[in-house]
């Protein structure tokens, strides 16, 4: 599965575009017609019904008066405004500094019951230590983050952790074997984090599993995503964070967590690699 920002945006544009022609159809108006009511160049309709130009709120609401349909502007405005939110670029998501960015996600994570997370090269948050998500925050800070509040984000990533003792929350992560090697923050804060995931996965309400190099695989590597109960999936990608709410999208994740998951080796197997990851580094 691949995904990018056009893969799931796009796609909510599209439904928004759909539903503005309908409107126009409903009030037996062609484009030229409907662009002459907004005061619009006559291929505007068009592109905008195309998915090719995003509508503006003015748009929208230029667009349902012309329709005698003002009744439903403020609803359509409402999906652009929710189109927009899908994908925020990092350098907006971090413009005031890595704290704000941290604390962003908190009531996400907190009205959570169930967390599926799938990792291809970092240890998930959630299961970081403070050395790790140190030696991640800072390389994050300075490959594009002006601000330097690394210290105050290590602090919200590791207040957000206490709720991994939630009984009644459950969580399941996948990651690659590569990610027991990657030797991130150098050797010592590697096998400290080494030594915590056995902790971790030994919690009752945590599974781990791990995907080893060697294993004949039915599913291929994909961005790395995290499942919010059945609401909600988040991709970090190279430029951005995206939010996939579409209930279609979300169990197309589900369904590739599933796949994943299929691949990977639990408890004493996967204690085994953590383990052998750790002899590597001595």
């Amino acid at each position: 599965m691949h995904t990018s920002r056009s893969s799931s945006v796009q796609q909510a544009r599209k439904l928004l575009a759909d539903r503005l022609r309908e409107l126009r159809r409903l009030a037996e108006l062609t484009g030229p017609v409907l662009a002459l009511r907004c005061g619009w160049h006559k291929s505007k309709v068009s592109r905008i019904e195309n998915a090719i130009t995003a509508p503006s709120e003015q748009d929208i609401r230029d667009w349902c008066r012309a329709c005698d349909a003002g009744e439903q502007a403020e609803d359509l405005v409402a999906s652009l405004r929710s189109v927009e939110g899908m994908f925020v670029e990092w350098r907006r998501m971090e413009r005031s500094g890595l704290k704000r960015a941290q604390e962003a996600v908190l009531p996400l994570f907190e009205r959570t019951e169930r967390f599926r997370a799938y990792s291809p090269g970092i240890v998930p948050g959630l299961l970081q230590t403070r050395d790790y998500t140190t030696a991640i925050l800072r390389a994050t800070q300075k490959r594009r983050v002006q601000v330097d509040d690394v210290e105050a984000a290590v602090q919200v990533r590791m207040n957000r952790q206490r709720i991994i003792h939630d009984s009644y929350r459950t969580f399941a992560f996948l990651i690659e074997e590569a990610v027991l090697l990657s030797g991130i923050g150098g050797l010592e804060v590697a096998a400290g984090q080494l030594g915590h995931l056995i902790d971790i996965a030994s919690r009752a309400n945590t599974s781990l599993g791990i995907i080893p190099f060697n294993t004949a695989r039915t599913s291929m590597q994909v961005e790395g995503f995290w499942i919010f109960d059945n609401a909600q999936a988040n991709v970090e990608l190279v430029s951005g964070y995206l939010t996939i709410t579409q209930p279609s999208e979300v169990a197309m994740y589900a369904n590739r967590y599933r796949d994943l998951s299929s691949d990977a080796v639990y408890g004493k197997a996967a204690r085994a690699l953590i383990t052998k990851a750790m002899n590597a580094l001595a």
